[in-house]
């Protein structure tokens, strides 16, 4: 029997949001007049998880392909239930391949296996819950960055909103809200053997080692 069969996954689909942090845009903002797109995103920049990628809460990260370290995106997913309503909320550590562009990332840098952490469970609740929700990242039991989602660019009402101008959620999909990046630009690392922790108050904990290739 699969121990991690009572562990929570999604069951639709999973989309991510760019460049929706005010200071990961206010860094951007410089070069979004430059090619191919000679303006800023008028719309919310999504991206799609796709199930391979799914991490369930207990098991670790296996670093592969020469991969050596990876960034870590502490990250709101909003659960969709019936007509495309909020039925409740996860933390998530959305993976990816240390890289330059953020407009257009390529699969191969967010899409791996086992790129998304899960928590165990879902909490539920209504999206004001979680306006002010402040989230820390922890490597190796040492702060390393805390996400506050007052500083978003669309608010959580406001970017489910913009999202259903041109799609419709379904029952099961989950929307992150965007991730953060440090001062300089970056995202907090992990290499092989450290131990990540995204913690809130009220919420499952995401906690994953990550492994080296044997």
């Amino acid at each position: 029997m699969n121990p991690w069969t009572s562990r929570w996954t999604p069951k639709g689909t999973v989309y991510g949001t760019l460049l929706n942090f005010r200071r990961e845009w206010d860094l951007w903002s410089a070069r979004m007049t430059q090619d191919p797109h000679k303006a800023a995103p008028q719309a919310p920049v999504l991206y799609v998880k796709t199930a391979n990628t799914f991490c369930p809460a207990g098991q670790d990260l296996l670093l592969q392909d020469g991969v050596s370290e990876v960034d870590i995106g502490a990250t709101l997913g909003l659960v969709i239930g019936e007509q495309a309503q909020v039925v409740g909320a996860v933390l998530l550590n959305d993976w990816s391949v240390p890289h330059t562009s953020y407009y257009r990332p390529p699969v191969k840098f967010r899409c791996r296996d086992g790129f998304l952490g899960l928590p165990a469970q879902v909490t539920s609740g209504q999206v004001q819950d979680w306006a002010t929700l402040q989230m820390d990242v922890r490597r190796n039991g040492e702060r390393v960055q805390s996400v506050d989602l007052r500083g978003l660019m669309r608010s959580l009402p406001t970017l489910l909103a913009d999202v259903g101008e041109f799609m419709t959620l379904q029952p099961g999909d989950v929307l992150m809200v965007g991730s953060d990046c440090l001062a300089d630009g970056t995202r907090p690392r992990a290499k092989a053997d450290d131990r990540v922790e995204i913690s809130a108050p009220g919420f499952a904990s995401v906690i994953t080692t990550v492994r080296g290739a044997a």
